[in-house]
C-alpha cells in the first residue's frame, strides 16, 4: 500500500471548510520555533486553488507572507520615515513626497491592505483626482506612489508594483507664452533702482533657477573671468531654509557671464557693501551674493512676491519669476544657439527635457533652415 504523499514546503492545500466556503493554506515553514501557515478563503474550489497558487507565486518571489499585514497608510508612513529620510533624498523632495502622501494618497488609498492593492484601485484613485487637481499634479502624485511601491517590492512586501499598470492622465502640451525682447526691455526698465534688481537681471541673463541664485556665494563668482559656478541651492525644508547640493550633476555647472550679468553682479556688490556697513555687527557673513539686509538667506517666497509687484509696473501681469529662465533659453534658441548648448547652460539632465520644454521655438528655426536651402540653391522668392 502506497502511503499518502507528504506535501512539500510551500505547496499548500485546498479543502472545503464548510458548505460554500473553501480554504487554501500554504505552509511557510518554521518561524520563531512555530509552524506557520498562510490561509485564504473563497466561495469555490477553483477560486481557492487560484488564490493558493498566487500565494505560492508570492512565496517563490520572496515576499514575506508571515509579516503582519499593513495598510497602504502604514507603509507610506514607514517609507517616509525609515527609507526616504535616510537614502539621500533631497529635503525639498521629501517635502513634496509628504504633501502627496498626507493630502492625497492616505485619504484615497490609506485604508487598503498593502498586499491587496490592485491596479484597478490605483486607476480609480487617479480618476477620482480629475477635476480636483491639474493633470501635472496627478502625474506627480502617481509618481510618488510608484516610487513607494517600488521600494515595497524591493523589500519583498508586495509581489509587484501595481502602480506601474495604472495610467495617469495625459499631460497635454501647452505652449508657454514667451517673453519678447521688447517686453524684456520694459521689465528691465521697471526693475531699475529696486533692491532686488540685480537678482532679477541675473535670472534673465543667466537662466539660473531661484534656488540657485539664492544659494550663490561670492566665492562661486569669478568676475575677471566672467563666469560663475553653481555649487549649492537654497531650499525651504521641514527644518527651515537650508543650503543643499544642486539637483543633478548637470545642475552643478560653470556658467559664462554676459556683460549684462557682469554689470548686475558689480552693482550688487556695491549695494551689498552699503547694506553691510549699515548693518554693522548684526551682519551675518555667509558670503551670499543675494542676501537679506543683514546678510542672512532670503525667504524665497518674498522674492516671488516682490517680482509680482514689479511685473505689474512693467505691464506684464502674466509673467512669473520662473518665466525669466524660459526667456533666457528662448532668446538663445532664437539667435541660433544649439539645443545642446542651451541644455548645458540650463543644467537640464537630458537634451530631451530641453527639446520638450522649448519645442515651440524649434519650428521657427526649422523654417529658417528651409530658407537656407533656398539661399544655397538660389531659389529665393520663387516659392
Amino acid at each position: 500500500m502506497t502511503g499518502r504523499r507528504r506535501r512539500a514546503h510551500g505547496e499548500g492545500s485546498v479543502y472545503e471548510q464548510r458548505p460554500g466556503v473553501w480554504a487554501a493554506a500554504v505552509d511557510l515553514g518554521w518561524i520563531d520555533g512555530k509552524r506557520k501557515r498562510k490561509y485564504v478563503y473563497a466561495k469555490s474550489e477553483a477560486e481557492a486553488v487560484r488564490k493558493r497558487d498566487e500565494l505560492r507565486k508570492q512565496l517563490q518571489l520572496g515576499v514575506d507572507l508571515a509579516a503582519q499585514p499593513r495598510t497602504v497608510e502604514a507603509w507610506l508612513t514607514e517609507w517616509l520615515r525609515d527609507v526616504k529620510a535616510h537614502d539621500g533624498t533631497r529635503p525639498s523632495t521629501l517635502v513634496r513626497y509628504r504633501l502627496a502622501v498626507t493630502k492625497h494618497l492616505v485619504p484615497g488609498l490609506g485604508r487598503v491592505k498593502l498586499d491587496r492593492l490592485t491596479p484597478r484601485d490605483v486607476q480609480r484613485f487617479l480618476t477620482g483626482l480629475r477635476g480636483r487637481l491639474a493633470p501635472a499634479s496627478i502625474i506627480k502624485v502617481h509618481a510618488v506612489l510608484r516610487v513607494a511601491l517600488a521600494d515595497a517590492e524591493r523589500m519583498d512586501l508586495v509581489p509587484r508594483n501595481v502602480a506601474k499598470a495604472a495610467k495617469p492622465p495625459a499631460l497635454g502640451r501647452s505652449e508657454r507664452r514667451a517673453l519678447s525682447p521688447e517686453e524684456a526691455k520694459a521689465l528691465l526698465s521697471a526693475l531699475t533702482g529696486d533692491r532686488l534688481e540685480s537678482l532679477f537681471v541675473m535670472a534673465l541673463a543667466t537662466g539660473l533657477r531661484r534656488a540657485e541664485l539664492l544659494g550663490l556665494r561670492w566665492s562661486d563668482v569669478d568676475l575677471p573671468g566672467r563666469a560663475l559656478f553653481v555649487r549649492q541651492t537654497l531650499q525651504r525644508t521641514d527644518r527651515g531654509l537650508e543650503f543643499v547640493p544642486p539637483k543633478t550633476h548637470r545642475s552643478s555647472r560653470p556658467l559664462p557671464l554676459s556683460t549684462l550679468a557682469v554689470r548686475a553682479l558689480e552693482s550688487q556688490r556695491v549695494r551689498q557693501a552699503r547694506e553691510r556697513l549699515a548693518a554693522g555687527e548684526v551682519w551675518s557673513d555667509l558670503g551670499l551674493v543675494f542676501a537679506s539686509t543683514i546678510g542672512t538667506p532670503m525667504e524665497p517666497r518674498n522674492v516671488n512676491r516682490r517680482f509680482e509687484q514689479l511685473r505689474v509696473t512693467a505691464g506684464l501681469d502674466w509673467l512669473h519669476l520662473h518665466d525669466l529662465r524660459h526667456a533666457f533659453a528662448t532668446f538663445l534658441l532664437d539667435q541660433g544657439e544649439e539645443l545642446r548648448t542651451v541644455m548645458e547652460l540650463l543644467g537640464h539632465s537630458t537634451i530631451r527635457m530641453t527639446a520638450d520644454t522649448y519645442g515651440h521655438v524649434l519650428p521657427a528655426r526649422a523654417r529658417q533652415a528651409a530658407s537656407a536651402i533656398d539661399r544655397v540653391l538660389g531659389e529665393e522668392g520663387t516659392a
